[in-house]
């Protein structure tokens, strides 16, 4: 019986795939991104099925890696050369079957020669014994453990011990982890460039001036503070901030941190212990800062980062009301940062290209709480080449500095959110913006349908996304922008933008 057509011509591509030549197939499969594709080509031929699983590197697994110490040893098998494994449990529920256990993770030292980046998320079987193993990968160079509520510092030091390549280490939602035995130990013998610490209930940031000696080679360090069930992004509270104290007058933590280029602080108090505050004066190669809620800092923290900081490129300042005072007779609540920290900015750092500002709990008319002018910010804005602005309930910000910004020769990508003082007259300014190619508006109620016209007669916007803003229509934007984006309400994500909880 002869074969079908179809039959003779899958014949025939298997027979031509298997003479290919095996260094013609590996050049094909490099040359292949997604994972779909890859596993859909293997199985066209034996050779194919061979040499993608010699060449695969990398491999995310989630909640369906059922019995999983098994299914773990088939897949290292499968993918010898294994360097990055991502294994994420975010969505599993009972009826996926095991999750991967001790006995699961041991596989990795015995099956993966060759693995130098592992992720564990939502592993909740894995304890201080499974993870100990990775102190037997020794090619191990970052570790990411993401909600990880079985791991302590036990296990944490002695993979610090074992894992002599560790360079970078992510600790997310690890709430036993408390003792800074592994910090000091990676601090004084380790080889750590990236260091990321978020939402870890025992570890507080004066810990990290124990790391000593390791801040000289970090690279990239982020510390976020786990908040209570009841802590408040806009509580004044009783405690008030000297805003003449200069953390770095005398400076008593001998270490230095030449090398870091990444620095995010959020929901941290800096005062009246001194703490991570004075790693801002130390940070000569700093290029990207991320200030988030952070405490009691006021301007001679900023003059003095921004005197060491020359090459400092992108900045995000999230600020709430605090209370500030120099003299025992008056007090006053405002944000942090006054107009002298953008002069000082404006001054010293000429290469900045991104600023973020965000202003959390003051007031929507002008003047309010915020310790900026627009005088100050057009100081800034016009003396740096900036590329991307941020603005978050900026009352300060009218027509006055549309206008001002409109002349700006690099800005490429605005965002304004909740700038109540927007309004269309300043749309015809922006629209006229040199460079400006991304725009984007959110709950910013004073634009009309007839700002958004001022936008599409420019015809220079490559995308135009617009959220909550009530007076503008879906007819407006369309065509206004080669992409458009619209949405009349308040999505949870624009939520998270004005700071409310979702």
């Amino acid at each position: 019986m002869s074969s079908s057509p179809g039959r003779s011509c899958s014949k025939k591509l298997n027979c031509s795939m298997e003479d290919l030549p095996e260094a013609l197939l590996t050049e094909i499969l490099n040359r292949i991104t997604r994972t779909g594709d890859l596993n859909s080509l293997s199985l066209v031929s034996k050779q194919l099925y061979k040499i993608e699983g010699s060449e695969r590197a990398a491999i995310r697994v989630g909640s369906r890696l059922c019995t999983a110490t098994k299914a773990l040893t088939s897949l290292c098998a499968r993918f010898p050369n294994l360097r990055k494994v991502e294994i994420d449990y975010s969505v599993w529920t009972p009826g996926h079957g095991n999750q991967l256990d001790n006995e699961g993770l041991s596989v990795f030292s015995s099956h993966c020669s060759s693995l130098i980046d592992l992720t564990l998320s939502f592993c909740s079987c894995i304890d201080d014994s499974g993870l100990a193993c990775l102190a037997y990968c020794k090619t191990l160079v970052s570790l990411r453990l993401n909600s990880a509520p079985k791991i302590t510092s036990v296990a944490l030091f002695s993979v610090a011990v074992g894992c002599m390549n560790l360079s970078a280490l992510h600790l997310t939602d690890c709430d036993e982890i408390d003792n800074v035995e592994w910090m000091e130990y990676l601090g004084r013998d380790g080889s750590l460039e990236e260091l990321v610490v978020k939402n870890c209930k025992g570890i507080n940031h004066h810990d990290f001036l124990k790391f000593g000696p390791g801040w000289m080679k970090l690279q990239k360090f982020e510390f976020e503070r786990k908040r209570g069930r009841y802590d408040s992004l806009i509580a004044i509270g009783d405690e008030v901030y000297d805003s003449s104290y200069d953390a770095h007058i005398m400076d008593i933590y001998d270490f230095c941190c030449e090398s870091l280029m990444d620095l995010r602080l959020a929901h941290i108090e800096t005062w009246p212990e001194v703490g991570l505050r004075v790693v801002l004066g130390k940070c000569k190669a700093l290029e990207k800062l991320c200030l988030e809620y952070v405490l009691a800092l006021n301007d001679n923290d900023m003059i003095v980062l921004s005197r060491s900081c020359s090459n400092l490129k992108s900045i995000t300042l999230w600020l709430k009301l605090q209370r500030y005072s120099s003299d025992v007779s008056y007090c006053e609540s405002r944000t942090s940062f006054t107009d002298n920290s953008l002069y000082a900015l404006a001054l010293n750092c000429r290469m900045l290209q991104m600023v973020d500002l965000r202003f959390t709990g003051c007031s929507r008319d002008w003047p309010s709480e915020i310790g900026f002018t627009q005088e100050g910010f057009l100081v800034l804005i016009q003396s740096c080449p900036i590329r991307v602005l941020v603005l978050n309930n900026a009352n300060f910000f009218d027509e006055k500095g549309m206008k001002a910004l409109s002349s700006s020769p690099h800005l490429e990508t605005l965002e304004l959110i909740l700038c109540h003082a927007v309004n269309d007259a300043g749309m015809r300014f922006i629209a006229h913006t040199p460079c400006l190619s991304n725009l984007t508006l959110r709950a910013c109620h004073k634009v009309t349908d007839v700002g958004v016209a001022e936008l599409g007669c420019a015809h220079k916007l490559e995308s135009l996304v617009i959220e909550h803003c009530g007076r503008v229509s879906l007819q407006a934007v369309q065509g206004v922008a080669k992409s458009v984006h619209y949405s009349s309400k308040c999505s949870d994500a624009l939520k998270k933008k004005l700071g409310f909880s979702v």
